[in-house]
C-alpha cells in the first residue's frame, strides 16, 4: 500500500491512524464549540471554558483533554492555572469546520 508520500510500505497506513486521532478529537459538539471559544479568547482555563460555555466542570475537563491529546489545543501553565490555546492543527480544523457551514 503507499502511503500519503508515494512510498510504499504497510507503515503508510500509520498516517491514517494519526487522523483518525486527530478527527475522534474533535468530533463532538461541545469539543467544536472550545475550538470556537478559543479561537475568540485564547488562554483560558478550564474553570472559564466551562463558564463560558455553562457546562459541568468534569465534562469541560474532560472535552479539553481530548482536544491537547489530539493536538488541537495546548495548555500553558500560569502560576497557579492552566492556559489553553489553539495549535497549528487547531486553527486548521478551525477554518475546516467554518468551510462547512
Amino acid at each position: 500500500m503507499k502511503n500519503m508520500n508515494g512510498k510504499g510500505n504497510d507503515s503508510g497506513r500509520s498516517i491514517f491512524f494519526q487522523m483518525e486521532r486527530l478527527f475522534k478529537g474533535f468530533s463532538n459538539h461541545r469539543r467544536i464549540e472550545i475550538i470556537f471559544l478559543l479561537d475568540k479568547k485564547p488562554e483560558l482555563s478550564v474553570e472559564e471554558i466551562c463558564e463560558e460555555l455553562k457546562i459541568n466542570f468534569n465534562t469541560g475537563s474532560d472535552h479539553i483533554r481530548k482536544l491537547a491529546q489530539s493536538g488541537i489545543i495546548m495548555k500553558r501553565l500560569d502560576k497557579n492555572s492552566v492556559r489553553h490555546a489553539l495549535t497549528k492543527k487547531g486553527k486548521s480544523i478551525l477554518v475546516f469546520c467554518k468551510t462547512l457551514v
